[in-house]
């Protein structure tokens, strides 16, 4: 295998800029810098030099292979943030022959290949580097520590117990055998399609965590959508005039609202309209609100036509600086009044939601889950119902212990491999 370096820390000044290098060669290319490396896993100060040119001190991290977290020969090389200084170092390391610049997540991939993380942690680093918000760190976190491998290998261990007992039945009728394994077989078979159903039913709130929540404000042309939201948002993010059916497109403000990933939609005035542009701006607006996860109806004088409040839909007075007090939610986008107590409301509605989120976090992991689900359903049918046969029960066993085995990168994910590491920049 190549010996590939990159720098693992943002690009740009900074106070400490860390290069990476792993690979067969990466202690003898550390030394051609450094002159030495210090023992593993303790911190030394060296001066990096190449060629008789001082470049930097810099401390020096070294990993010994089965150790690091590709699981080769790690080095790494905490430098003095300064573009210059960063750029002539990675020049010296890549005149060092047999080494590279490392390709995009190439370092994770050496640690998936190399059984230092399963490709569910891989995707839970991935989600860690993209979190924004504490929810989204949390859960991505926990992906990271294995949950998701922990768990498939119970299911499949049971499984594979299950399997085992029905290919005694198959192979061997005549051995002094259990001759009816069918009640254990359906008790392990039933505890890991309820864990499994569990999950599938937490899918989607563990998939708004990572992917974020969507709040649409709907109403009345003129009701003070766009002033509510850029209050929400501290800023002028949409434009707001008196003159009613301003707002003809969706505008999009993300926040972080509880520890939440939250996109906030400001729509068109609902109401029937005459022109060909509002009217396109109106029906944008019905798509939006009926696929966001929670609407806030702002209300004035008279209700909002076209569409109606779902359970859980905040209705909330608008203009609440004017006019007399109203029972409920009231809030002012010009004044702020209100503005705490609405986003309390969005924030408590939406945790709501995602008290039975699940392990699972990404469509793949749902559809691996709904194959072994699928699969193991089809096994119960063919050992508790008449004239079931044990040699399908036993198969439909092993495409269950497949799918699960796919969940975790152990078969089956090759295609799927260069676009998850796609996402992931040079030097992680």
């Amino acid at each position: 295998m190549d010996t590939i370096f990159a720098l693992a820390s943002a690009r740009g000044k900074a106070g400490i800029a860390v290069i990476r290098i792993s690979g067969p060669h990466a202690f003898a290319a550390a030394r051609s810098l450094a002159g030495s490396v210090p023992r593993p896993r303790v911190a030394g100060l060296r001066q990096l030099a190449s060629n008789g040119e001082v470049l930097d001190e810099a401390l020096v991290l070294a990993f010994p292979a089965g150790a690091s977290f590709t699981g080769e020969e790690v080095v790494e090389l905490h430098l003095h943030g300064a573009t210059a200084t960063v750029s002539a170092v990675l020049r010296a390391l890549g005149a060092i022959e047999g080494l590279r610049l490392a390709e995009a997540g190439e370092f994770t991939r050496r640690a998936l290949e190399n059984g230092r993380l399963d490709l569910a942690q891989v995707e839970g680093l991935a989600d860690l580097i993209e979190a924004e918000t504490e929810a989204q760190r949390k859960q991505a976190l926990r992906v990271l520590s294995g949950e998701i491998g922990a768990r498939a290998a119970e299911w499949r261990k049971d499984l594979i117990r299950a399997a085992a007992l029905l290919e005694a039945t198959i192979d061997f009728a005549d051995e002094d055998v259990p001759v009816d394994v069918a009640p254990e077989v359906l008790a392990l078979i039933g505890r890991v399609s309820d864990s499994l159903s569990m999950e599938l039913r937490g899918f989607g709130a563990s998939e708004r965590i990572r992917d974020g929540f969507e709040v649409a404000i709907v109403g009345r042309p003129n009701a003070g959508k766009s002033t509510l939201l850029n209050a929400l948002a501290g800023r002028e993010a949409a434009i707001t005039s008196e003159h009613a059916g301003t707002t003809r497109d969706v505008i999009e403000v993300r926040m972080d609202l509880d520890g939440l990933a939250v996109t906030i939609l400001d729509t068109a005035g609902l109401r029937e309209t005459g022109d060909v542009v509002e009217g396109i701006g109106v029906q944008r607006a019905l798509e939006r609100a009926e696929r966001a996860d929670l609407r806030v109806f702002l209300l004035d004088e008279e209700d909002v036509p076209l569409l109606g409040p779902r359970p859980g839909d905040l209705l909330v007075h608008g203009k609440g600086d004017i006019g007399p007090a109203r029972q409920g939610l009231s809030v002012s986008g010009k004044t702020g009044a209100g503005l705490r107590e609405l986003t309390a409301a969005i924030g408590a509605a939406l945790s709501d939601r995602t008290a039975g989120a699940a392990t699972i976090t990404r469509e793949r992991h749902r559809a691996a889950i709904f194959r072994a689900a699928e699969a193991l359903e089809s096994a119960g049918n063919q050992i508790s119902g008449r004239g079931g046969v044990p040699e399908l029960a036993a198969d439909d066993l092993r495409r269950a212990v497949r799918a699960l085995e796919s969940l975790v990168g152990l078969v089956d994910v090759e295609d799927l491999l260069d676009e998850i590491f796609a996402s992931f920049c040079i030097g992680k």
